[in-house]
């Protein structure tokens, strides 16, 4: 199957290289800076094409890296030439543009890149949480603080109406995860900072599950150039799970009750052997190849939406959120 990429910026590189580390053929990219598109397609040996539509032509996998306010043009375009398509997050800006692309891709397959489902660590302490070993779900803590986006022309990332803002851009990752661990969620609370102009930089939010569990997420462009922090903190009823990204690869899991328990048991995870993205576009490559299920479904990228767009409303109230049933 041949794969596009519309979109050469930074996620349009870093996808280029997951594709050709999955062993897909990549054929070609599109954007609308020339000297970008030819230093990618230099790269990879790859062709620039003229434009969106002769990209689709040319190919049976569309991959939309695009700024955000651009995807749901792009993905309903590919999907009526009858393409695959592979769309970063997050899928859309409201809620009804994502139901529109879904519909559109009803008959080919739409796969929203979450990435951080597959990171070794975060897979890690999901698979202990749904296997009981923290016995009940009590409070899931959740960091992703970086540096404010600095493209030095057209930094699309801090214009909230072409990005969604730190919320929709960042902080949806962990949503999702948050939603991955302990399912549904139906009340958020925010609050956030900002310096006098700007976009809002720093934002602590708290979720309320269905389940009565809680999650405290923590997203923020609030650090110096260069540094990026993330952490994962679960608790439960039987032990807790813990990682930074300060500290080396095992998850740590703590287990009160038994005996010795003053150590930590470490997760055997293995040196990261494969770069999460190209973890990602090789499951996603593979599931439009075979026809098996995606891990990542359309209906959680609009979840995760869902609970972005009620994060943004609950920092312009100030008051609390429902998502409804």
């Amino acid at each position: 199957m041949r794969i596009g990429i519309a979109g050469t910026g930074t996620m349009g590189t870093v996808h280029a290289a997951a594709w050709r580390n999955a062993g897909a053929e990549l054929v070609g990219c599109t954007s609308i800076h020339p000297a970008q598109s030819k230093e990618l397609a230099g790269k990879y040996g790859i062709t620039v094409f003229a434009d969106y539509m002769e990209l689709i032509k040319n190919v049976d996998i569309v991959d939309v890296c695009t700024p955000t306010h651009l995807h749901k043009t792009m993905v309903i375009e590919a999907a009526v030439a009858g393409k695959h398509v592979i769309c970063e997050k997050p899928l859309a800006l409201t809620l009804e543009d994502a139901g529109a692309m879904i519909e559109a891709c009803a008959a080919v397959r739409l796969f929203v890149g979450m990435v951080v489902r597959f990171f070794p660590q975060y897979r890690a302490a999901r698979e202990l949480v749904a296997e009981g070993r923290i016995g009940q779900l009590g409070v899931l803590r959740l960091k992703r603080v970086a540096y404010m986006p600095n493209k030095p022309v057209d930094n699309w990332y801090i214009d909230e109406n072409r990005s969604g803002g730190l919320v929709l851009d960042l902080m949806i990752h962990d949503f999702d995860y948050a939603r991955w661990i302990g399912g549904d969620i139906e009340r958020v609370f925010a609050r956030g900072s900002k310096e006098t102009t700007g976009p809002v930089r720093y934002i602590q939010s708290i979720l309320r599950f269905k389940s009565g569990a809680l999650a405290l997420v923590e997203g923020g462009w609030a650090y110096p150039p260069g540094v990026f922090r993330t952490a994962v903190d679960i608790s439960g009823t039987d032990g807790l799970i813990e990682w930074n990204s300060d500290q080396p690869l095992p998850v740590q899991t703590y287990f009160p009750h038994t005996p010795n328990s003053a150590g930590s048991v470490g997760l055997p995870i293995a040196e990261l052997t494969e770069d999460p993205y190209t973890s990602e576009i090789r499951h996603a490559f593979e599931a439009i190849r075979t026809g098996s299920p995606f891990e990542v479904t359309p209906v959680d990228a609009v979840e995760a939406l869902r609970v972005s767009l009620a994060v943004r409303d609950s920092l312009t109230t100030g008051k609390a959120v429902s998502l409804g049933s």
